[in-house]
């Protein structure tokens, strides 16, 4: 009698929960940190997590700055109170401030400058590193297949941790599981992991005022189906551009692909879940003047966070 195969969905989450547990247990620690930012990326983390290893050894931080909405507060708040994890919040103002103070005599105006940007990560993750290393607890990461392919991270920030549960997961299946895994808490007669307001909102790093996902990439529908013809079918541009795919987009999403090789080689393990992950997967050089057949000017690859 042969096994009945599991839904996507379901095959994906054993998958996130077994790779999670197995590292952590496998490797010793008592627990695991994740930075709660009131986004969906974080949730399903934080979802994941309890599954893995049950609320007593996860520990999360809010730790909002002068841009962080009202509602990823609360958001946050809610879940991990709804999961009966321990939540601490802690605003990085205080340190964001006195940053750009020190650092205001010596830094000049660029066009497109995300300096303050990354200094908010930055500090979130040395935060979550100074816990890390108080409790022995490790950080877990919360950044999508998505954000790792076009660079949509800050090294040293939230970047900083000791595993990426979902760096093989794309942001459209993000939101499938969170989803799924909200109703397959219903079935069970139980309230949703998740709060649908994370799901539903217009994602948002909120490092700067009014951001969205979308100011700096193409909608997620579209990088993901880019993502996954091209890096995962190994399907080439002219391919992508014969199924219909904007040009635009495509040109945006390979070059940031390739640009972005060096972050990706500084990203702590994770889960894989298709196949074909970057890392052992996907090898590209870090250097490069060429690509697609474009030179990149010096200029265009320069402070990146």
């Amino acid at each position: 009698m042969r096994a009945e195969i599991q839904p996507l969905p379901a095959q994906a989450w054993d998958a996130l929960v077994t790779g999670t547990r197995d590292y952590v247990n496998k490797n010793g620690f008592p627990g695991v940190l994740i930075g709660l930012s009131g986004g969906v990326d974080s949730a399903l983390v934080l979802a994941v997590a309890v599954d893995a290893l049950g609320p007593e050894r996860v520990r999360t931080v809010m730790m909002p700055s002068p841009y962080t909405a009202d509602i990823s507060w609360l958001d946050a708040r809610e879940m991990a109170q709804g999961l009966g994890v321990r939540h601490d919040e802690l605003s990085i103002r205080p340190m964001f401030d006195a940053f750009r103070t020190s650092l205001d005599p010596l830094l000049t105006a660029r066009e497109g400058d995300t300096t303050e940007e990354n200094l908010q990560s930055r500090i979130r993750g040395t935060l979550l590193m100074a816990l890390s290393n108080n409790t022995g607890w490790m950080v877990l990461t919360t950044g999508n297949k998505s954000e790792m392919a076009t660079g949509y991270a800050t090294l040293y920030g939230d970047m900083a941790g000791g595993f990426a549960v979902i760096k093989d997961v794309r942001k459209t299946l993000v939101w499938e599981l969170a989803r799924w895994r909200n109703a397959q808490a219903l079935l069970r007669g139980k309230p949703a992991v998740i709060p649908a307001r994370i799901i539903t909102r217009a994602p948002s790093a909120e490092l700067r005022p009014d951001q969205t996902d979308q100011d700096s990439l193409p909608p997620y529908p579209v990088l993901d189906a880019i993502l996954e013809r091209y890096m995962e079918n190994d399907q080439s541009p002219e391919e992508l551009l014969a199924a219909g795919l904007d040009p635009a987009a495509v040109a945006q999403v390979l070059r940031l692909i390739k640009l972005n090789e060096y972050k990706r080689r500084q990203a702590p393990p994770g889960v894989r879940i298709t196949h074909r992950a970057f890392g052992r997967d996907w090898r590209y050089p870090i250097t490069s003047r060429w690509l697609e057949g474009v030179e990149i000017k010096p200029s265009a690859a320069q402070g990146q966070g």
